[in-house]
């Protein structure tokens, strides 16, 4: 009788390690996961920072206001602003796919800034805003 069960304590042994090793793969996963998003996060607050930024110059300039216009003016700020972007946002290329735009329709400015994760990611993440500016 004792010959039948021989080998179940190192079965369940087995079978408790295989367990165990699925739940720590599930928590490394989860840790890889919060530190992407983490990342994600850092350069959607850096892109809104840099957009606020530029709507910022743009109200004390506003005499300007279209030479802002990234389709047909340029001033030495927004050049200015363009090299912060591409230096703070990863794969930011000025005059490429991700360059950032800036559209001015009378005095309603739109600001979208585009930027790629590092790493193997191909998706485009975008932020845009749009504000008012009064010459008032």
């Amino acid at each position: 009788m004792k010959k039948n069960q021989s080998g179940v304590a190192l079965l369940e042994a087995l079978v408790g390690i295989l367990i165990f090793s699925i739940g720590i793969l599930a928590l490394m996963g989860l840790q890889a996961q919060a530190i992407r998003n983490t990342v994600e996060s850092k350069y959607r607050n850096e892109a809104a920072y840099l957009a606020n930024q530029i709507i910022g110059q743009m109200w004390v300039d506003r005499t300007n206001l279209a030479n802002y216009d990234t389709t047909t003016g340029s001033s030495t700020n927004m050049t200015n602003w363009e090299a912060r972007v591409a230096a703070t946002l990863p794969r930011v290329v000025v005059g490429g796919t991700n360059t950032p735009i800036i559209l001015v329709a009378g005095n309603q400015v739109t600001v979208t800034v585009r930027w790629q994760l590092p790493g193997n990611d191909s998706v485009q993440r975008s932020y845009q805003v749009v504000a008012q500016i009064n010459n008032s």
